[in-house]
Order: C-alpha cells, then sequence, then structure tokens
C-alpha cells in the first residue's frame, strides 16, 4: 500500500514540475542557448528562435510576441538542467 502512494505522490510530483516550468497545452516553452538580461536583445533571440522553428513571429513591444497570428506574452525562468542555472523562456497566450 505504501508503494502505491508513493508512486501517486510522484506522479503527481512529475505533473507539478511540468506546470510549473511552463510546460502548459498552449504554451510555447524554450530553452536558448545563452542568456540574456536586456529584454531589445532577449527578444531579439526569442524572434530569432522562433523563426528557426518555422514560426512566423513579430515581436509587439511590452514583453508581447505575435506568433502564427496569435498573441503570446513571454516570462523566463532559471532552472537547473543538469545542475548548470539555465534560462527558460515561457510564451504563454492572451
Amino acid at each position: 500500500m505504501m508503494l502505491l502512494y508513493t508512486l501517486i505522490a510522484f506522479v503527481f510530483a512529475l505533473f507539478f514540475l511540468n506546470w510549473l516550468l511552463g510546460y502548459k497545452k498552449g504554451n510555447i516553452t524554450l530553452t536558448l542557448d545563452d542568456r540574456y538580461t536586456g529584454l531589445k536583445e532577449y527578444a531579439e533571440a526569442i524572434e530569432i528562435e522562433l523563426k528557426k522553428e518555422g514560426k512566423q513571429a513579430v515581436y509587439k513591444g511590452g514583453r508581447k510576441f505575435l506568433v502564427d497570428g496569435k498573441l503570446y506574452e513571454f516570462s523566463d525562468r532559471t532552472v537547473p538542467i543538469g545542475g548548470v542555472p539555465t534560462q527558460q523562456t515561457i510564451l504563454e497566450p492572451k
């Protein structure tokens, strides 16, 4: 019985962690090669990455992008990937 509870807690933790990291339905999640602190350079890097993925992307200002005709707002988080702090970009539909 304890094994069942442990398994349920583990599965719940995985789903919660994915949700917390921005992997929700409709979100676009990017992990860029470099870390950006300036908004202008960061937005340019996001736009380039989206275009590499074959999407039509235009930065509209104010942390908002028009991606394939839909409006998204981006935020970023620092997450450890392989023990290395990595900047992760999440675009959420608005």
